[in-house]
């Protein structure tokens, strides 16, 4: 992330999220520690020794701008909009009154020996499954991490549907493989390179 892109975000944080800088410490050194902590998958022990920081003022920060981050949703996950008839793109055309693609995803992280047997996928790594919605402009729509390697698509699928806000408009549907669900509102595309 580059200085301009930094400065944005912590602008949209202040305005959008209603992040405010503590007595001690400033919005951008707040965005900083999150940043680092999220990308680099780094322990706030470790934190507290490079910021000079205590780790309960670290964890205090990492959640304000966590929930700061939570109310920009509106600005940084698209809404579904289905396709027009109208539309331009040849590889678009066919798919009418569609929302987007959805598909799932494994990252590589760190756990404790005792949940590693969950966490391990069918490749033996050990993962998290991430379910990631796009519209055809490769805007997010919906994201749900935190399940398991192990959890097979379509029951990551089934818990945002049932308990974490992901729907279908009546009438719509989205794409994806045949690992998830045969149902209404969703449409499994074979999978052939020249589609899309």
């Amino acid at each position: 992330m580059d200085r301009c892109a930094f400065r944005a975000l912590c602008n949209m944080l202040k305005r959008v999220g209603r992040l405010e800088p503590s007595r001690n410490m400033g919005v951008e050194e707040m965005v900083a520690i999150f940043l680092h902590i999220i990308a680099h998958d780094v322990k706030i022990r470790v934190i507290k020794r490079q910021f000079v920081r205590s780790e309960e003022i670290i964890s205090r920060r990492f959640n304000d701008v966590l929930l700061a981050i939570l109310r920009c949703h509106n600005l940084l996950l698209k809404k579904p909009q289905p396709f027009s008839q109208d539309r331009m793109d040849e590889r678009w055309k066919w798919f009418k009154n569609c929302l987007g693609v959805l598909d799932g995803t494994h990252i590589k992280i760190n756990v404790l020996e005792a949940d590693k047997p969950r966490y391990r996928n069918r490749k033996c790594d050990i993962t998290t499954n991430v379910l990631g919605v796009v519209a055809p402009d490769m805007q997010f729509i919906y994201v749900l991490a935190g399940w398991e390697g192990s959890a097979a698509d379509s029951r990551v699928l089934r818990d945002a549907l049932f308990r974490n806000g992901f729907s279908v408009s009546q009438g719509h549907y989205y794409l994806c493989d045949a690992g998830y669900i045969n149902c209404e509102g969703f449409w499994h595309l074979i999978e052939d390179k020249n589609i899309i």
